[in-house]
């Protein structure tokens, strides 16, 4: 199995990027795009021998004022990014434009974003038959070329619902997917996303990761101890008595934070020192701990 990014998006197959509206999901994939086409990775796990070339397709935002200034406040190299041009005609999931792109541009990666305005005129992205239909030729799509295509959505107000039933749309776009990644705000942090991986049919879950969003700009936190729940705003998962024997020399991340923020500490500041000690995490059902007993040594 050949990755774009591992374990989040894989090539030859389709991932979703959701999350609420101005929470960050089209932050972090334009982000990914412009490093992509310079040739580098967001993180260690982008492994890059040289630019590749990205497709990215915009319907909310307009390219001449918005897309590209983004794009190039990113440091992207705009030569290695192409758009379809639907000034004439809309662009949709079955439109063949998009594999003609692919052959042309010889891209590696497809964006579309947001989902909801690429499902084409009568179609109903509600209807699980329409939306196996849209998916399946997209799925094909990324499987030929070996492209990763990524699917950005927005999610519904259904507050209190699996990330997988938030998603826009009949449940179908979850279900062909092979990565998804849920994309949120970090309560108490107003400058910290979180990227938690809530589906992977092809290898185990990544780790949660972070990003900051301030006024110079996009900044990569790594690794992040957040669950789906906290994301979403429910309530973490208590260890139950199999759990706490199983992390006797561990501790609930949330506990550490909680500790820390009593004491004046960001949780950025907690995160590097983690990173910086070596500290390892581990998951263990819905929670995450800190491997307080395995620090490296200086």
């Amino acid at each position: 199995m050949a990755w774009l990014w591992y374990p989040f998006i894989p090539y030859g197959k389709l991932t979703i990027v959701q999350g609420d509206p101005g929470d960050g999901k089209t932050t972090l994939v334009m982000n990914i795009a412009a490093k992509l086409s310079k040739g580098e990775g967001i993180d260690s796990e982008m492994k890059l021998t040289e630019p590749l070339a990205v497709i990215y397709q915009s319907a909310e935002d307009g390219l001449a004022d918005t897309v590209k200034p983004w794009l190039e406040a990113a440091g992207a190299n705009c030569e290695n990014i192409s758009v379809i041009d639907e000034s004439i005609k809309s662009l949709s999931m079955i439109d063949e434009r998009l594999e003609e792109a692919v052959i042309r541009t010889k891209a590696k990666l497809l964006i579309l974003d947001p989902i909801q305005a690429y499902i084409g005129g009568g179609m109903d992205m509600n209807r699980a038959n329409e939306a196996r239909d849209m998916t399946k030729k997209l799925a094909v799509l990324a499987e030929k070329y070996q492209c990763a295509i990524v699917l950005v959505g927005h999610m519904n107000k259904a507050a209190g619902n699996k990330a997988a039933y938030r998603g826009m749309g009949s449940i179908d776009f979850f279900a062909v997917a092979r990565s998804v990644l849920l994309v949120g705000r970090v309560e108490g942090e107003a400058n910290i996303r979180a990227v938690v991986q809530i589906k992977n049919n092809l290898e185990a879950f990544g780790h949660p990761k972070g990003f900051e969003l301030s006024e110079d700009g996009f900044h990569w936190l790594g690794d992040y101890e957040i669950t789906a729940d906290e994301v979403l705003g429910g309530i973490a998962p208590k260890a139950n008595k199999l759990e706490q024997a199983e992390t006797n020399n561990a501790m609930q991340s949330n506990e550490i934070f909680n500790l820390s923020e009593e004491q004046g500490i960001s949780r950025r500041t907690l995160e590097n020192a983690k990173k910086e000690l070596g500290i390892r995490s581990r998951r263990i059902n819905n929670s995450w701990y800190w491997e307080l007993d395995k620090i490296r040594p200086e």
